[in-house]
């Protein structure tokens, strides 16, 4: 008989609008695992209602509202297997009620409280920055997420 497989959860977390849903969408099709044509489909669907931006966020984000908003409200599974792992992808909504000021750092102290040992953790909308893609920017960040998930033992 043959080794079981190992059964890996992935829960993306983060505060609203930080591209949760779109990163993880885009990442599942460059994977291979949504058709080229589903995401054609939402690319004229989310062209139609001039968020031209949301489709990849559209593989996770499947209710009306969730659409229409541009949020993701409901937590959303993608599952699927490599030769090694059973993985199953959680989208969850960013969380309200943490004030904008040092929600990276929050979400990491709820994911170590809830016994998280590993994280990956990314710095998106880089293009946001002034000026685009600083790389000055990017360091900061770096050592400041870093220096508070090695206190909470996690390894960045």
């Amino acid at each position: 008989m043959g080794k079981e497989k190992v059964h890996i959860n992935i829960v993306v977390i983060g505060h609203v609008d930080s591209g949760k849903s779109t990163t993880t969408g885009h990442l599942i099709y460059k994977l291979g695992g949504i058709d080229k044509r589903v995401i054609e489909r939402f690319e004229k669907e989310a062209a139609e209602m001039n968020k031209r931006s949301f489709k990849h966020a559209w593989v996770l984000d499947k209710l009306k509202a969730e659409r229409e908003r541009g949020i993701t409200i409901d937590v959303a599974f993608w599952k699927f297997e490599t030769t090694k792992y059973y993985c199953t992808v959680i989208d969850a909504p960013g969380h309200p009620g943490i004030s904008k000021d040092g929600q990276t750092r929050e979400h990491a102290l709820l994911a170590f409280a809830l016994g998280v040992k590993q994280m990956i953790c990314c710095c998106n909308k880089m293009d946001a920055t002034t000026p685009k893609y600083s790389k000055a920017r990017y360091d900061e960040i770096v050592k400041e997420v870093s220096s508070y998930l090695k206190k909470g033992r996690l390894q960045p």
